[in-house]
């Protein structure tokens, strides 16, 4: 039976091992791949995983699984297309995985909301952080990037947000290896994880 994210979050237990996140690009933006949480949850029971629940209607799936991410990606790929009919891209984080990208963060980066924008860009592989530097591109005294492991910490200045450079990414052929969460959703799925 599927938990609500609500429910998940005031489930306080042992850390479990097999805990998983699954960001999926695509579903629910700008109206376009509308897919209700109770689907989508629904699937990857369908898939046999376990503990399934659902952060925002963004694509967020914490779920408990054996297998590696880079096993659980074209899985739930293919599972993803062919119950909902649209092709969509899957980046799949264990619980350490994640919170090694919320702990080794650059100093300072989304601490101060007001300031800037903060994302995390988090990369499929075969992508690496380097090949995806090279795509980056920014704005003097608007942007910031840092690569970490699978991933690419992205900075705007609130202030001058519509001059920044960030979405000249999503036209790239390394955007299909990739899918951005704000930095604050990314470190409540942290902790839901670890709450799990």
């Amino acid at each position: 039976m599927a938990r609500t994210v609500a429910a998940v979050a005031d489930t306080v237990g042992p850390m479990s091992s097999k805990g998983h996140v699954a960001l999926i690009r695509g579903i629910n933006v700008g109206g376009k791949n509308p897919v209700p949480m109770v689907e989508l949850r629904a699937a990857f029971e369908a898939c046999g995983f376990g503990n399934v629940s659902t952060y925002i209607q963004s694509g967020n799936v914490l779920f408990d699984a054996d297998a590696k991410p880079s096993e659980l990606e074209p899985q739930i790929e293919s599972a993803m297309e062919d119950r909902f009919g649209v092709p969509l891209v899957v980046v799949v984080r264990t619980r350490r995985q994640l919170a090694d990208v919320v702990d080794k963060a650059p100093p300072g980066f989304g601490t101060q909301p007001d300031t800037y924008h903060s994302d995390a860009v988090f990369l499929r592989s075969p992508l690496t952080p380097a090949k995806a530097m090279k795509v980056v591109a920014l704005r003097d005294e608007v942007d910031a990037a840092w690569p970490g492991k699978g991933v690419i910490y992205f900075q705007r200045l609130s202030a001058r947000r519509t001059q920044s450079r960030m979405n000249k990414i999503v036209g790239t052929p390394e955007y299909q290896n990739m899918t951005i969460r704000s930095w604050n959703t990314t470190t409540k799925l942290r902790t839901l994880l670890d709450d799990r």
